[in-house]
């Protein structure tokens, strides 16, 4: 008991107190960092193009409503004038609604629904298994989900669409999503689509690509292995991609490289924040055989490159544009959503389904183009959007 006592003092020693603070300050510090690089960006229009939104639904409202949004999750729109021209516009045609918003965090957006101390809940991506399961251990059924908008080209924060990169050297001009899986992921028994298990998405380890040569490459790259650079697995960006990508698994290939946010001193291209795309970009630059997926933000290292992308090898084969993206030809294009409660066998609240159904219109639609860092729905998908509102007037699906 002694030594014990003696080598834990000694280890104390060895240690200063001074050093186990640095995790949780360089944590406040990146929050900090985070928080300064939205100041300026937010405000500012990315993109000036006009889309075509003459194909998307009216707005034509109902009779004028009243009562209370409560809204909990993405600072993104609050830290932009997006939610000001939503709410504004709304309460031109609604007068009598007030909006209570709490939009500091998605972090926050399914707790403020569980809890019910929200009614809708904004977030930049889908909600994490966790997230979910404490929806359903709540209500017993799974909240309604509603595409809101396009994600960003390339507009960091503004659930930007992910792009494969390699070096420059690299002689491969085209990629498909199954290749992508093959070089990222790994064998598989499944995957989950929201809460549920999906076996049909399992694969063999036969499918995993290790080296250059795999995927047709000859000569001095017929034998390189290729070298993955990816970011932390516990971003939200593996999710995203792995939904994509691994059809919702969740195995990676077991030799990445994972990054994180870090502090530069001195500040770069994106202040003090030292993103971990940033620092992929960079390393990637130095790695003639290697490969990370990240935002068009970081492209402008000289040594590296994008491909067209494919779900198929059947094409086509789509480069991410501005314009790609917005009409989701792109395959690694984003969405963004709005979560509601419903109970089981109830309805939507009407006050919260008028609000929806007026962002997916064309006027709601115009006010995302306006404020230019989100992208607007193609017709398509809005209509789906206004598909599901009316289905949520119906009985709900309890879950087993």
């Amino acid at each position: 008991m002694r030594r014990a006592a003696l080598a834990a003092i000694a280890f104390a020693m060895a240690v200063p107190f001074a050093a186990a603070q640095d995790v949780p300050v360089a944590s406040i510090e990146l929050q900090k960092a985070r928080a300064d690089a939205l100041k300026t960006k937010g405000q500012r229009r990315a993109y000036t193009t006009t889309f075509d939104l003459s194909g998307l639904p009216e707005y034509k409202p109902s009779a004028p409503l009243k009562g209370v949004i409560r809204q909990w999750g993405s600072n993104y729109l609050a830290d932009s004038p997006l939610e000001g021209y939503l709410e504004e516009a709304f309460r031109k045609h609604h007068p009598d609604v007030r909006f209570e918003n709490n939009l500091s965090s998605t972090f926050i957006a399914m707790a403020g629904l569980y809890t019910k101390q929200a009614d809708l809940a904004p977030m930049g991506r889908r909600p994490t298994w966790d997230e979910l399961q404490a929806y359903q251990r709540i209500f017993g059924t799974a909240p309604v989900e509603i595409v809101m908008a396009t994600g960003s080209y390339d507009v960091t924060g503004w659930t930007a669409a992910l792009v494969p990169f390699v070096h420059a050297d690299n002689p491969i001009s085209k990629l498909t999503i199954e290749q992508l899986d093959g070089i990222f992921g790994a064998q598989r028994d499944g995957g989950w689509h929201g809460n549920d298990w999906d076996p049909s998405a399992a694969r063999g380890p036969e499918k995993n690509l290790r080296t250059w040569g795999q995927l047709g490459l000859t000569g001095e790259w017929a034998d390189k292995p290729i070298r993955v650079h990816a970011y932390n697995l516990n971003f939200h960006f593996p999710r995203d991609f792995a939904e994509k990508v691994f059809k919702g698994g969740y195995k990676w290939n077991e030799g990445i490289k994972e990054y994180s946010n870090r502090l530069r001193e001195g500040g770069g291209d994106f202040g003090k924040l030292w993103g971990a795309g940033e620092q992929m970009m960079e390393a990637l630059a130095d790695d003639r055989y290697g490969i990370t997926y990240t935002l068009m933000a970081y492209r402008g290292q000289p040594r590296v490159k994008t491909v067209p992308l494919a779900e198929t090898a059947k094409g086509p084969f789509v480069a991410p544009t501005l314009e790609t993206v917005q009409d989701r030809s792109y395959p690694l294009s984003r969405e963004v959503y709005y979560y509601t409660n419903r109970a089981v066998g109830g309805k939507i609240d009407p006050v919260v389904a008028e609000y929806l159904r007026f962002v997916v219109s064309r006027e709601g639609q115009a006010l995302v183009m306006k404020d230019g860092k989100y992208l607007p729905m193609t017709a398509e998908i809005a209509r789906a959007q206004l598909r599901e509102l009316e289905a949520v007037g119906r009985a709900s699906r309890t879950l087993d």
